[in-house]
């Protein structure tokens, strides 16, 4: 099982850019990650056919990066830092926080499909610890409370969000929130 038409027609544009098909890889990843919601074995062997690796190779590369989804995520998708300054600062009652309101475990699903979270290992905010990356954007300096708002302002709002969208899509009321870098 292959992707959309669209996608064979998008990868190879992407692939042109690049002096070796294989570069592609990533750029590919994701783009079978954003049609499919994650990751599967056929969009795995859809990119290596396309970039003309093997499949482990493929795999090796997706496996390495939080970024890619390697099982089903909800509609948002918390990745909690897990790493010395994020766990100093408190990313443990980050994860409680997201366990005791969705009532699931790291990476599952909620029963509506609209909540996960796992555990990563550093984003390269340490700065600004604790941080949180939902559907790939930071929410740093965070604290349950924090957190809890941004929740509750998805809830209302329920925007259809992926990378920087995230970051207007919640209001201006979350600013604070969240580093002004984003």
């Amino acid at each position: 099982m292959g992707l959309s038409q669209e996608a064979d027609r998008k990868i190879e544009e992407i692939k042109a850019k690049y002096p070796n098909a294989r570069s592609a890889i990533m750029p590919a990843l994701y783009m079978a990650q954003e049609e499919l919601g994650h990751l599967t074995g056929d969009a795995i062997a859809w990119v290596a056919d396309k970039v003309g690796v093997s499949p482990a190779h493929v795999m090796e590369v997706a496996t390495f990066y939080t970024m890619y989804y390697k099982h089903p995520v909800g509609k948002y998708h918390f990745q909690v830092c897990r790493t010395l300054s994020c766990a100093i600062r408190g990313a443990k009652e980050l994860t409680k926080h997201l366990h005791q309101k969705f009532g699931i475990l790291p990476h599952e699903v909620s029963g509506d499909g609209m909540w996960s979270y796992e555990e990563v290992e550093c984003l390269g905010s340490c700065g600004t610890a604790p941080m949180c990356e939902i559907n790939d954007v930071y929410f740093e300096n965070l604290t349950p409370e924090k957190l809890e708002e941004i929740i509750k302002e998805l809830e209302a709002t329920q925007p259809d969000i992926r990378y920087s969208t995230l970051k207007d899509a919640i209001g201006a009321g979350m600013k604070n929130t969240r580093s002004e870098v984003i």
